[in-house]
C-alpha cells in the first residue's frame, strides 16, 4: 500500500473514532484525586528508571513526573506544550527535517532530537533514517489519553539502548478502569479548529482504550528574508510565507490477560526553510513538509514465580517524510525491536533487571529520478541492572549494556549509583551513567549531492555525573541536582574539503556540559498547587568554544493552579528562556533572543457547578497560549550561523466543550 493510501486509511479510522467540531485545549478527565493523599500524588510509583515499579523518591535517577492532576490543571494542546513545562526540557527546532523538538539540559548539538528517546508505555518510538525525528509525535499524539509522563534526565542506554543520551521521556497512557466515551470540540481564532474523542471499554479480562485527535491551528503568514547572489548587490529578497500547522493522531491499546497490543499513528504538516541554499539557488528552498509515524507493540507477560516476571515484546516503528518543494525528497524507514526482559527479586534487598534485544532497521530516501539511500542494518544487545540495599539507609545501583551494531565493534555502556537517606524525607543521589547513539542509516550511507554518508562512523558516546539532594514531604517535593556531561565522537556534517573529499558525516565533535537544576512542587492544600523549576547550564567544545548549542544558558518555569471544589479550575504557567550568545545574531529576519511564554487554562465542570449527578457530564474550557503575544524566532540550526526561522506566531486562543458519557 502506498504512503498516500496508508495515510487516507488512517485518517478514515481516526475520523470514525472522532465526533465533534472545534479545537480543543484537550484536558483529560479528572481521576479520583480525593482517594489519594497529597504525598501519594507527589511520590507516586514510577517505572522508567529501573523498568519496575518503585517510589519516585527512591528511584535511582533524576526524574520528574507530570501527573494526571497537573495535566488536568494546566491543559495543553500538544505533547510538546506539556513537555516544555517539565524542568530542564526546552522547546527547539531546526531548519528542515525535525521542526518540532525537545532539548534536554541544553543539549541541542545535533540538527535533530536524536539525543532524546521517546517511549510509549515503556516501548521505544524511534526513527531510523536520520536517527531520531519525533516532530509528528510532539505535535499530533492524542494527549487526552495520557495518564502521566515520566521524564528521566541523563543517559538511559543501559536499559533502553540507542538515543537515550540526555533524556528518556515515557508517555504512559490511561487504562480501561470503566466503560466510558468522551468527545471534545472547540473553535479557535483565525479559523483554527479540531476535535478529539476517547473511548474505554472493559469486559472481564478484555480491556480496550482508544483515542483520536485532529487539530488545525491557524495559518501563520509571515515575511522571510534572505540575500541571493542572483539579485543586485545589497538587495534582500523578502517573501511572504503561509505556514500551515495541522496534525492528526490516534492511539489504541488492547489487553487480554497477559497479552497486550497497542498502536498509534500520527501525522503533521508544517513548513521548512533552508536559508543557506536560498542564498545561492535561483528557486525557492522553502516550503511545506509532511511527517507521519506508525507505532505498534505486541507484548506478553509471564509470571515465572512470585519473585520473577518475564516480558516479551515486539515493537514496530515506521516513519515517513516528504517535502512539497525543493529538494523534493521523500523518506520511508522502519525499525523492528524484539526484546526479552526479566524482573527478578531474589530477596527484599535486591532487584535484578536483565534481558536482551534484537533491532532491525531499514530505510530509503529518494527524489525525482534519484535514490539517495536504500540500506538496512541490525544490532543486538544484552543488559543487566542490579539494585541492592546495602544498608538500611544506602541503596547501590550498578548496570551494564553490551551492544553490537552491524559492522561496528562491540561496545559496553555502564551505570553506577548510590542513594543515601541520612534522615527521613531527605536523600542524596550520586549517579554515573553512560549512553550511546548508533549512526543512522543516512549518516552511514546517504549519497546526496550536498552530503555523503560515511560507513566508518562509530557510535556517539556520553558520560554523565549527577549529584543531587531531594526532599519529600507530605505536601511538598523539592530537589537540586548538579550534572556534568561529556559527549564524544558526536556525528556532524563535515564540510571542510581540506579534510574530506566531499561534504560528509564525520565523528569528531566533543562537548562538555555543566549545570544545576532546581525543581519543586507544593500543594498548599487540595485546591492550590504551585510548581517551579530552574536550569542553568554552560557548554564548551574541545576547541574551547563556548555555547555551541542554540539553547539559552538560563531558563526558569513556574505555574500556579487553583482547583475549586465547586467545579472550576484556573491556572497560569510561565516559561522564561534567557538570551542567546551573540554568535546567533542575524543579518536579516528577527534575531533569536530571550522570550517569555505565559499560558492560561481555565475549566468549568458544568455538572458540578449545578449539582447534576448523572451523565452526560459537560465541561467548558479556555486555553490561551502565549498570553503575552510574543512572536518567537529561533536559530536556523543545522547549517551556518547567523540565520533564524519563525517558530511561534504569538497569542492563540481556544475555547470549547467536553462531553463525557
Amino acid at each position: 500500500m502506498s504512503q498516500l493510501k496508508t495515510g487516507v486509511v488512517w485518517k478514515c479510522v481516526a475520523m470514525i473514532c472522532i465526533l465533534g467540531i472545534g479545537v480543543s485545549a484537550f484536558a483529560g478527565e479528572e481521576r479520583d484525586f480525593m482517594s489519594l493523599s497529597l504525598e501519594e500524588i507527589l511520590n507516586m510509583e514510577v517505572t522508567t528508571v529501573s523498568k519496575f515499579a518503585e517510589r519516585l523518591f527512591d528511584a535511582p535517577g533524576v526524574i520528574t513526573v507530570v501527573t494526571k492532576d497537573e495535566l488536568d490543571r494546566f491543559g495543553g494542546t500538544t505533547l510538546k506544550d506539556i513537555l516544555e513545562r517539565v524542568p530542564s526540557l526546552i522547546g527547539s527546532t531546526v531548519y528542515m527535517t525535525d521542526r518540532s523538538m525537545i532539548a534536554a539540559r541544553g543539549d541541542q548539538v545535533l540538527a535533530s532530537s536524536s539525543h532524546v528517546l521517546l517511549l510509549i508505555n515503556g516501548r521505544p518510538v524511534r526513527e531510523s533514517l536520520e536517527g531520531g525525528i519525533k516532530s509528528e509525535m510532539y505535535e499530533a499524539f492524542p494527549v487526552n489519553i495520557i495518564e502521566k509522563i515520566e521524564v528521566v534526565r541523563g543517559p538511559g542506554s543501559v536499559l533502553y539502548g540507542s538515543n537515550a543520551i540526555s533524556a528518556v521521556i515515557n508517555v504512559i497512557t490511561e487504562s480501561a478502569g470503566q466503560n466510558e466515551f468522551a468527545v471534545t470540540g472547540i473553535a479557535g481564532q483565525a479559523g483554527a479548529y479540531g476535535t478529539q474523542a476517547k473511548a474505554k471499554w472493559q469486559a472481564g479480562d478484555l480491556s480496550v482504550v482508544a483515542s483520536g485527535r485532529f487539530m488545525r491551528k491557524a495559518d501563520w503568514e509571515t515575511d522571510f528574508s534572505y540575500n541571493n547572489i542572483y539579485t543586485p548587490v545589497d538587495t534582500t529578497v523578502t517573501v511572504k510565507n503561509t505556514i500551515p500547522n495541522e496534525g492528526m493522531g490516534t492511539y489504541v491499546g488492547i489487553s487480554y490477560k497477559n497479552l497486550s497490543l497497542m498502536g498509534s499513528y500520527n501525522a503533521w504538516k508544517n513548513h521548512y526553510w533552508v536559508a543557506d541554499y536560498a542564498t545561492i539557488f535561483p528557486f525557492p528552498t522553502f516550503g511545506v513538509n509532511n511527517w507521519s509515524k506508525s507505532f505498534a507493540d505486541l507484548g506478553y507477560k509471564l509470571r515465572v514465580s512470585d519473585q520473577w516476571d518475564m516480558n516479551f515484546n515486539v515493537t514496530y516503528n515506521r516513519s515517513t517524510f516528504d517535502t512539497e518543494a525543493w529538494p523534493n525528497t521523500n523518506r520511508d524507514s522502519y525499525e523492528v525491536v524484539a526484546e526479552w526482559s526479566n524482573y527478578y527479586n531474589p530477596t527484599e534487598k535486591m532487584g535484578l533487571v536483565f534481558g536482551g534485544l534484537y533491532n532491525y532497521f531499514s530505510g530509503e530516501e529518494w527524489g525525482p529520478g534519484f535514490t539517495f539511500t536504500d540500506a538496512n542494518r541490525f544490532s543486538v544487545g544484552a543488559f543487566a541492572q542490579v539494585n541492592y540495599r546495602l544498608l538500611r539507609s544506602v541503596n547501590v545501583i550498578t548496570g551494564v549494556q553490551a551492544n553490537k551494531v552491524e559492522d561496528i565493534d562491540l561496545d559496553i555502556v555502564p551505570r553506577l549509583g548510590m542513594i543515601w537517606n541520612p534522615v527521613a524525607r531527605i536523600n542524596f543521589k550520586a549517579l554515573y551513567s553512560s549512553a550511546f547513539r548508533a549512526p543512522s542509516i543516512n549518516e552511514l550511507s546517504i549519497n546526496f549531492p550536498e552530503m555523503r554518508g560515511n560507513p566508518n562512523l562509530t557510535p556517539e558516546k556520553v558520560t554523565t555525573l549527577d549529584l543531587g539532594m531531594n526532599y519529600q514531604g507530605e505536601q511538598i517535593q523539592a530537589g537540586v541536582n548538579f550534572f556534568h556531561t561529556q559527549q564524544k565522537d558526536v556525528i556532524f556534517q563535515n564540510r571542510d574539503l581540506s579534510v574530506v573529499p566531499a561534504p560528509m558525516y564525520w565523528n569528531g565533535v566533543e562537548v562538555d556540559f555543566m549545570g544545576v537544576e532546581l525543581e519543586g512542587k507544593y500543594y498548599v492544600n487540595r485546591n492550590l498547587f504551585l510548581t517551579g523549576s530552574m536550569l542553568y547550564q554552560t557548554n564548551e567544545d574541545k576547541g574551547g568554544i563556548e555555547n555551541v548549542t542554540p539553547i539559552a544558558n538560563f531558563g526558569a518555569k513556574g505555574g500556579v493552579s487553583y482547583k475549586c471544589d465547586r467545579g472550576y479550575t484556573i491556572s497560569l504557567f510561565h516559561i522564561h528562556q534567557g538570551g542567546l550568545d551573540e554568535k546567533f545574531d542575524t543579518q536579516v529576519n528577527p534575531a533569536p533572543g530571550a522570550y517569555n511564554l505565559l499560558s492560561l487554562y481555565a475549566r468549568a465542570d458544568v455538572n458540578r457547578l449545578f449539582s447534576w449527578e448523572k451523565k452526560p457530564a459537560f465541561s467548558l474550557f479556555l486555553q490561551v497560549d502565549n498570553l503575552l503575544d510574543e512572536v518567537i524566532w529561533l536559530p536556523d540550526w543545522g547549517l551556518l550561523m547567523g540565520k533564524s526561522i519563525p517558530v511561534n506566531p504569538g497569542r492563540a486562543i481556544y475555547a470549547g466543550l467536553n462531553i463525557t458519557l
